[in-house]
């Protein structure tokens, strides 16, 4: 059976681009500005407070994964956040160990921050489909790995870095999988939640080639047309016309990249009846006509 995450994720290529070790002391309040990078925060000790691109304030606790895919503003405090207006500035302590709050005594709160990269050409098409934020807590095999990220962290073992990198891919994949019985924002992990729409979702996965229509979608989920375009939407956070263009794009720039095929063959294992049908559908959306995409990629 085709999964539909496994598809996404695969396409995305997450890897540990970068990670800090932070330790907190005391009251303290930290804002930064990441111009839409994939942002990710894993709690080793204490907690925090976290206001992520204008979401409702969380509260992140010892074991608590935290993934932005595309974040832009990001505020961070203590459990007890100091007076408003004050910031505090992360002092190095040497070795990738920065201390905020308090600057001496014991700390209170260990955690590790940093930016994950997607290595797809089609990181911004593929992100789309995922939510925009995924808050995972209480998952035995996350706290698990938190658990060994947060050994090979303080650790100064041989090849530490290496293993590190490799911990947080796979706790990137385990966070978005895990996060499907969360309270995650719209996005596929909550539409695979739900088992209806995993259902239709699954569908379009295994045949993206097929005419679909929403009768059809609605059929796959056992719901009323209008019952499941409403369901879809709310929690996938697009319409399943949408969706399915979105990902057929992302297999057909996919194949533009790796494929030396005709457009008209790539059209068609995409779903589209004529190469002229697919370049007017793929030019919208992308923004370029599908023989300039695959000429610019084989140039770089």
């Amino acid at each position: 059976m085709i999964d539909p995450l496994t598809d996404v994720v695969t396409l995305l290529q997450p890897s540990a681009r970068f990670s800090k070790a932070v330790v907190g002391a005391g009251r303290w309040h930290i804002r930064r500005s990441d111009a839409g990078q994939p942002f990710y925060c894993v709690v080793l000790e204490g907690g925090c407070r976290a206001t992520i691109d204008g979401h409702a304030t969380i509260e992140l606790q010892a074991g608590d994964f935290a993934l932005v895919p595309a974040a832009h503003g990001v505020a961070m405090s203590s459990l007890e956040p100091p007076a408003a207006g004050i910031e505090s500035t992360p002092v190095a302590q040497g070795n990738g160990l920065f201390r905020i709050g308090t600057q001496e005594g014991p700390t209170d709160m260990h955690m590790l921050v940093g930016h994950c990269s997607f290595d797809s050409p089609d990181a911004d098409l593929l992100v789309s489909l995922l939510p925009q934020l995924v808050h995972v807590r209480g998952e035995r095999r996350l706290a698990l790995l938190v658990k060994l990220v947060g050994e090979e962290s303080r650790a100064q073992r041989p090849a530490r870095d290496v293993v590190l990198a490799r911990l947080l891919e796979v706790l990137l994949i385990e966070a978005m999988r895990s996060a499907a019985g969360t309270s995650a924002s719209p996005g596929l992990v909550r539409g695979l939640a739900d088992a209806r729409l995993a259902l239709a979702l699954r569908a379009m996965h295994e045949q993206p080639t097929r005419a679909w229509t929403v009768e059809q979608l609605a059929r796959e989920a056992a719901l009323s047309r209008s019952a499941f375009f409403e369901r879809f939407n709310r929690t996938v956070g697009a319409a399943p016309m949408a969706y399915l263009l979105a990902w057929r794009m992302a297999l057909a720039k996919q194949l533009l990249r790796k494929s030396e095929d005709a457009i008209a063959d790539i059209a068609e294992r995409v779903g589209y009846s004529s190469a002229s049908t697919f370049s007017t559908a793929f030019t919208r959306h992308v923004g370029l006509s599908p023989s300039r995409y695959a000429r610019e990629h084989a140039d770089a």
